[in-house]
Parts: structure tokens; C-alpha cells; sequence
């Protein structure tokens, strides 16, 4: 069975994620800070009967990725690595004038160095594997100027661009870098905690990630809607 590691895959869109790569048949390694929130959805997920290694940490300590990556080998290899971790560095978001520099530091460090990170320490069995791919998970503030994502917009550019370059360092690879869109997630919430307009649950943008494995376009940088939009 092929394998998947998630990051930051206790809820959201990466519990949506798993939920569905185990629908498949995926054997998944699932990471997220939040122990006990990260134990209930290796049980949902595991009741596809696919087998789930859940593993609580920080995607910023380096031992943590690398337990990640031999949790990953012992089930048989690295066929998908999603980097869906996110940092905002200011919650809520401020504007550029009022951002703590370690709120940003934090949002590089998780959204940016610990995604090459994480690719670095799994990059062997990415190569090993028979169709091995990158999903980086983007947002539209990455190429947008939107007031108060300036931080987290900066980190989520650097991330699009360190894949574009990885997709060109390794050919053998898929290296998406993706933007899911509008979600109702609690990141958002904690973005921008006034805002009540309804937006679509995670679940929705799946099937966008899922075409993009199924159907294995080439490497670059992708919008969920315009993927679904596609399908229809």
C-alpha cells in the first residue's frame, strides 16, 4: 500500500486529508502538536482498516521529523509527503506595523524551514518510491496583498517558491504547491476571529488534492477551486 505522511493532520484539512487518502487504502503517518486531539483522528482514520502511525510534535524539531520519516519506513516507504503545518505568527493577524519578529520567525520556521526540513529527511524514500510527490499546502495570501496576512502570506510565498525549485531539482518528483482556498478551519478563526461569513468545510477542497494524484500534472502551483472547477 502506498504511504503518506501529513503534517498538522489532527483537524482540518489535514484530518480531511487522511480521512480520505485512508479511504483509499493509504498507510499514513499523521503529525500534529495537539496529542490528544491527534489520537482521535488516527481512530477515525484507522477504521478504514489502513494502518496509521500517529506521532505528536513540532514539526520544527528536527528528531520530531526525523521519527516522522522511520515511522514512514517502517511502513514501507515515503510515496506522498504533505506539508500542511501552518504558523500564523499573530493571532489574530495584525498588520506589518504591530507583528512580533518572532511571531514571524515562528511562521518561517514551521510554514518554510520545517517543510525543507521534512523533505530533506524524507527525499531518499521520495526518490525510491514509484510515483513519489510533494504536497506543500499554500494560500492565496501567498500571492495576494492582503492587509494583515502580510507574515504568514511572506511564509506561504517563500514555501511556493522553495517548491518550484524543488520540482526542478528533482524532475522524478511531483512538487505541488497548492492553494485549498476559503475554509471554515479553526486557523481561520484564529486569523481572523470576526469574520462570520460561511465558508466550505475542508472536506469540500479534498477532491481537488485527490485529482492532482490521480491524474499527476505536472510539478508547480495549483488552486483547489480552479481544479474543482475543472472537474465539473
Amino acid at each position: 500500500m502506498p504511504v503518506a505522511i501529513i503534517t498538522g493532520a489532527s483537524k482540518g484539512l489535514g484530518r480531511a486529508l487522511a480521512e480520505a487518502l485512508a479511504g483509499r487504502g493509504w498507510d499514513l503517518v499523521l503529525d500534529a502538536r495537539g496529542a490528544e486531539a491527534l489520537a482521535d483522528t488516527a481512530g477515525a482514520v484507522s477504521a478504514h482498516g489502513t494502518r496509521v502511525t500517529a506521532l505528536p510534535g513540532d514539526v520544527t524539531d528536527a528528531a520530531h521529523r526525523a521519527e516522522l520519516v522511520a515511522a514512514a519506513w517502517r511502513l514501507g516507504g515515503v510515496d506522498l509527503l504533505v506539508h500542511n503545518a501552518s504558523a500564523l505568527g499573530a493571532e489574530p493577524l495584525v498588520r506589518l506595523a504591530e507583528l512580533p519578529l518572532e511571531g514571524l520567525r515562528r511562521a518561517l520556521e514551521v510554514n518554510l524551514v520545517a517543510g525543507l526540513g521534512l523533505v530533506r529527511e524524507a527525499l531518499p524514500l521520495l526518490r525510491a518510491a514509484r510515483a513519489g510527490a510533494v504536497i506543500a499546502v499554500s494560500s492565496d495570501a501567498a500571492a495576494e496583498a492582503y492587509e494583515t496576512w502580510g507574515g504568514y502570506g511572506a511564509s506561504k510565498a517563500a514555501l511556493d517558491h522553495l517548491m518550484a525549485v524543488l520540482a526542478v531539482e528533482e524532475p522524478g518528483l511531483r512538487v505541488w504547491a497548492v492553494d485549498p482556498g476559503d475554509m471554515a478551519t479553526d486557523l481561520y478563526a484564529a486569523a481572523v476571529p470576526d469574520d462570520r461569513e460561511p465558508r466550505p468545510e475542508p472536506a469540500a477542497v479534498v477532491p481537488a488534492f485527490l485529482r492532482l494524484l490521480d491524474g499527476r500534472p505536472a510539478s508547480g502551483r495549483y488552486g483547489a477551486p480552479t481544479l474543482l472547477d475543472e472537474a465539473r
